[in-house]
C-alpha cells in the first residue's frame, strides 16, 4: 500500500512540478523572462548559432513547453516516470521492526550459551601504541 501511495504522489508531483520549474527558470507563457536563467541560455544559444536560436534546440523546446505546456503523451510519460520513482522511494524505506533491537539481542544471548563465562577477555591494545625497539 505504501508503494501505491508513493507512485501516486510521485506521478502527480512530477507532472505538476514541470510547468512550475520552467516558469521559475524563466520560460513563461509570455516569453522568456528578462535577466533569468532562460535568458542566459537563449543568449548563449544565439551566440553559438551565429545570432539566432535554432528550431528544435533545448532553449526552443523549453520555451515551447513553458508557453503551451506539455502534450498529453508527454504528461503520461512524465507521470509514469514520476510514479515509478515515487514507488521506488516508498519501497526503499524500511518499516519499523516488531521489537526494538535491544530486545532481539537479549533474546539471542539467552538462547546461545557462552563458553568460558568465568574467564574475562583482555582488551586488545590500540595499534601503533607500542614502541618498537631498535
Amino acid at each position: 500500500m505504501q508503494r501505491v501511495a508513493g507512485a501516486v504522489v510521485g506521478g502527480v508531483v512530477t507532472v505538476a512540478a514541470v510547468p512550475a520549474v520552467l516558469g521559475a527558470v524563466g520560460f513563461t507563457g509570455a516569453g522568456i523572462a528578462a535577466s533569468s536563467l532562460a535568458a542566459k541560455m537563449m543568449s548563449a544559444a544565439a551566440i553559438a548559432n551565429g545570432g539566432g536560436v535554432a528550431a528544435g534546440s533545448l532553449v526552443a523546446t523549453l520555451q515551447s513547453v513553458g508557453a503551451a505546456g506539455l502534450s498529453t503523451s508527454s504528461n503520461i510519460l512524465l507521470g509514469s516516470v514520476g510514479s515509478a520513482f515515487g514507488a521506488w522511494l516508498a519501497g526503499s524505506k524500511k518499516g519499523p521492526s516488531s521489537s526494538p533491537p535491544a530486545e532481539e539481542e537479549k533474546e539471542a544471548e539467552e538462547k546461545e550459551p557462552k563458553e568460558n563465562e568465568s574467564q574475562a577477555e583482555l582488551p586488545n591494545p590500540p595499534i601503533g601504541s607500542e614502541k618498537q625497539e631498535k
